[in-house]
């Protein structure tokens, strides 16, 4: 059994920032040797006839100048208000203002052959707008990206759900309803990628109705997430409901409401059809009917994962049986043992149990736990009321991970969340999955409940655990990162294994010999591909807004180099790779609807201003896909 880390109090003292302050001897000193010279200087006849015609001197400017001497004024209290510091000077609409202020931070370079325009000031300050000419320009290379991807798809494959770039036409791996286009409508919304906005948005009123009707097979999770949830999302940015008042080229909004709720419908019997409230896996589109997985069970993970999507539908069609019967899941779960709040991967719609021992937060168990806090926050002003079930739910889990899972690698520390493949009482592994890259985003969304760090410190709204979630969040998302920055492409591969007392393989590393972190990552040749996955850049993405550390950009912006730089195909759209560990790194042949849906869309959303869809005010599906938060 691993130990809890040891957080102290100390280690969570976080140094956010923009300026050092000076330290108390500094200034007394300074105003000590200040007061002296100038009582000096003031004591000689010559001293007070130079201070007569300084004075003098500016008196006469003042008044023979008076638009230039205010427009120096105003110049120096923007300068103070961008920097956060007027309100605390004495004389801020001054000259003087400037006196005692230290020199800003330098802005992050711009990559080579990227030039700002002389207009746009250099210097971004969190919380105000992007005016950093470096990250606008950063930003409009992950569009260009997007556009690059999509063209590649709607060339090739436009209809079907994924592309294979090298082969050059599409494959329908998730049912045939064009995963793809739905999964990439809200990401060029947001984007204001209107062209493809017109061309994604014409097709679902075209053709996604009938698909919906005469298709077979669906799985209820994936449909759920990447369909019905960028329908509604699509609705929402759209104008629909309230929205967000964002104008798009496309149908009416109401065009994507009407055919979620067709596909809602027919979802819905994945839940109606369960002996318990655990809902069946697949659904046949066109019966419509219902079944079990072959082996009867379902993941847990996929069952716990729709809520935010039903809960959403029942809001806008005033329909609550939609909610109803997702929420119905997570009451039952509510009353399941568990260990330390941690659950197996699996669970029966037969018996409504948990089948097996498997703890894990990757494949089959990561959502679950995201889902607990996101539903928790979507619910708004009633979170407090008949959620607060979920909150406890996760609160317990949060720390049954810090206990149970949690463990340092050797022989650098990498702080990392492990498994336990045989249950409580069998062997600890250290895999982690690169989907176990989602919380970090999740812990800190949860302690600060969207808000800026700064800003939940100020209204006193984090405890200590909320803080020592935040740290074990930011020390993951460096692991994450590593697990990147530790391979010769820079990309990383699907699952790792860490090197523990207990746990070594030697001749595994990533390739790149200059890392510091090469020894303590074990990457075996069957876990080595990229599937072009979002996980770390959604945790950067999330961090970035909580704390206002810039690293969380640099970070991914590192990550995107790697992409464009090796699964990019010129012809149209990027390619999973196979390995990540070799160069020229071989290529898989398929473009996952993430890569459009979430990966481009969070890499966008992280170099670009923070006001764009606020982690306050909306709260994000598992695939990405905002939706708002109740009532704000």
């Amino acid at each position: 059994m691993s130990k809890s880390l040891p957080y102290s109090v100390k280690d969570l003292q976080y140094d956010n920032a923009k300026f050092r302050q000076r330290s108390v001897s500094k200034v007394i000193t300074q105003s000590l040797l200040t007061n002296n010279m100038r009582r000096d200087c003031v004591s000689c006849s010559t001293g007070k006839f130079l201070a007569l015609l300084l004075i003098f001197g500016v008196g006469y400017l003042m008044l023979t100048h008076p638009s230039t001497a205010h427009s120096l004024s105003v110049r120096v209290a923007d300068k103070l208000s961008i920097h956060g510091e007027g309100k605390n000077m004495t004389g801020g609409n001054t000259v003087f203002g400037r006196i005692g202020r230290k020199p800003p931070r330098l802005p992050p370079r711009l990559p080579p052959g990227e030039h700002g325009s002389h207009n746009d000031q250099a210097v971004h300050e969190p919380g105000k707008l992007n005016t950093d000419s470096g990250w606008v320009v950063r930003q409009q290379k992950v569009k260009e990206a997007f556009i690059h991807a999509w063209s590649g798809y709607k060339k090739y494959a436009m209809g079907n759900d994924d592309l294979m770039p090298l082969s050059q036409k599409g494959t329908d791996g998730l049912g045939g309803l064009g995963a793809t286009v739905v999964d990439a409508l809200d990401t060029a919304m947001i984007m204001g990628a209107d062209d493809i906005v017109l061309e994604a948005g014409s097709w679902v009123e075209t053709h996604l109705s009938d698909l919906i009707r005469k298709k077979g097979q669906v799985n209820l999770f994936e449909t759920t997430i990447r369909v019905l949830g960028g329908l509604l999302s699509a609705y929402h940015l759209s104008g629909g409901e309230k929205g967000a008042n964002i104008m798009h080229k496309g149908p009416k909004p109401s065009v994507y409401l009407d055919i979620a709720k067709a596909l809602a419908d027919r979802l819905l019997l994945a839940f109606t059809s369960s002996p318990t409230p655990i809902p069946f896996s697949d659904v046949i589109l066109h019966d419509p009917s219902a079944h079990r997985a072959p082996d009867g069970l379902s993941s847990t993970s996929e069952v716990s994962t729709l809520q935010l999507e039903f809960n959403y539908i029942s809001t806008l069609s005033g329909n609550p049986k939609y909610s109803i019967e997702a929420m119905k899941v997570l009451e039952h779960m509510k009353g399941l043992q568990k260990v330390e709040g941690l659950v197996p991967i699996y669970i029966s719609p037969d018996s409504g149990g948990f089948s097996g021992e498997n703890i894990r937060l990757g494949s089959r168990g990561d959502s679950y736990y995201e889902y607990l806090i996101k539903v928790w926050l979507q619910q708004g002003s009633n979170r407090d009321k008949n959620f607060t079930y979920l909150h406890d739910m996760y609160t317990e889990a949060m720390k049954g991970v810090r206990h149970r899972l949690v463990k340092k690698s050797i022989p650098n520390g990498l702080v990392f969340v492990g498994e336990l493949p045989y249950g409580p009482d069998g062997a600890f592994s250290s895999k982690m999955d690169h989907l176990v890259c989602f919380l970090p985003g999740t812990l800190a969304l949860g302690a600060t409940k969207g808000f800026t760090k700064k800003k939940a410190m100020e209204e006193n709204l984090l405890n200590f655990e909320d803080l020592e979630n935040l740290k074990l969040a930011e020390d993951l998302a460096k692991t994450c990162f590593e697990m990147y920055a530790a391979t010769s492409t820079g990309l990383a591969p699907e699952i790792v294994y860490f090197h523990t007392e207990e746990y070594s393989e030697e001749g595994l590393d990533g390739g790149n010999k200059s890392s510091k972190y090469i020894n303590d990552i074990i990457i075996k040749p069957l876990d080595r591909h990229n599937l072009l996955r979002p996980e770390t850049v959604e945790s950067l993405f999330v961090l970035y807004r909580v704390t206002e550390d810039p690293k969380y950009r640099e970070w991914g912006w590192h990550i995107f180099e790697a992409f464009e730089k090796y699964t990019k195909v010129e012809s149209g759209g990027y390619s999973s790779l196979d390995d990540v560990t070799s160069l020229p790194p071989r290529r898989r042949d398929k473009m996952e609807t993430f890569f459009l849906g979430e990966t481009l869309k969070y890499l966008y959303l992280l170099f670009g201003d923070s006001s764009v869809i606020p982690l306050d005010k909306f709260v994000f599906n598992t695939e990405a896909h905002p939706l708002p938060i109740k009532g704000i």
